[in-house]
Formats: C-alpha cells, sequence, structure tokens
C-alpha cells in the first residue's frame, strides 16, 4: 500500500483511518453487477457497514440498489472516496474526473498503481491510497472508529 498526503499536510496517526473516519459517500468506479467479482464485494460490505455506495458504470441503470451513473461528472451528490476498479491505464482519467468533482480521497485497488496520476491528485489536495483494498482496510480498523 502506498499512501501520499496533499502538500502541506502531516500525518497524525493512521492516515488511512482518518480518510474513513472521514468519508460517509464512496463512488466505486468500475462497480459490477456480478456477486462474484471483487467491486461487488466490496461495495456490498462497504454499504453494509453504514458507507454510501454510488455506482459508477456507463453499463449499468442500478447496483446493489443504488442508482449508476455513466461518469463521476454524472453523480449529483458530494463524493468523499473514488474507489477505483479499473485498469492502471484507466486510473489517470478517473483521477481527472474525481480532482473535477471535488473528491477528497483516490483509491486505487490491490494490483492498481499509478504514480504520475497519484501525483496530479496529491498535488491537487486529494489524498491518495494505492494498492489497496478498501474492505479489507476499513475491516480491520472498524474497531477505532465509528461512522
Amino acid at each position: 500500500m502506498k499512501i501520499h498526503l496533499p502538500d502541506g499536510t502531516k500525518a497524525s496517526g493512521d492516515p488511512v483511518a482518518e480518510v474513513l473516519r472521514a468519508s460517509k459517500t464512496i463512488a466505486v468506479v468500475g462497480l459490477s453487477p456480478k456477486p462474484a467479482r471483487p467491486s461487488y464485494q466490496v461495495a456490498e460490505y462497504l454499504q453494509r457497514v453504514g458507507y454510501r455506495i454510488i455506482p459508477v458504470n456507463p453499463k449499468e441503470k442500478e447496483v446493489l440498489g443504488e442508482r449508476a451513473y455513466a461518469r463521476l461528472e454524472d453523480v449529483p451528490e458530494k463524493v468523499d472516496i473514488v474507489d477505483i476498479f479499473r485498469r492502471t491505464e484507466e486510473v489517470g482519467a478517473v483521477v481527472e474526473s474525481a480532482i473535477g468533482i471535488g473528491a477528497k480521497a483516490v483509491w486505487m485497488q490491490l494490483g492498481v498503481e499509478d504514480g504520475v496520476a497519484a501525483e496530479k491528485a496529491r498535488g491537487r489536495g486529494l489524498i491518495v491510497i494505492e494498492d489497496a483494498c478498501l474492505l479489507v482496510e476499513d475491516r480491520g480498523r472498524r474497531g477505532s472508529f465509528k461512522l
């Protein structure tokens, strides 16, 4: 896992726990409606523990009982974390969109890293977490904070 904090931000304690504690709404980019897919399993967990999830997938109308949107720019509400379930080569465009909508953080799932995109987001004030599973990290910290 790599954590990138915005310029001028100093980590006090556990920055991942701080992001999770401060977040309520998570846009899941690439959320699949198939229960066997990791994106579905992660989003279902996040929903179950109290986060508001927003599916972002141009091929879907609804996932997990939530209206799906084609693009981050189409989401009509504030997004705290943009959770990316896309290939590394697609991350840059998603990060641009996350910056554009004013998200607080970008989360790249296990196996996904893009140093250029991460640096750009960090430079624009976003917290970036690369190569980490949001479900695993939240579950491991669940006792240390409340939603």
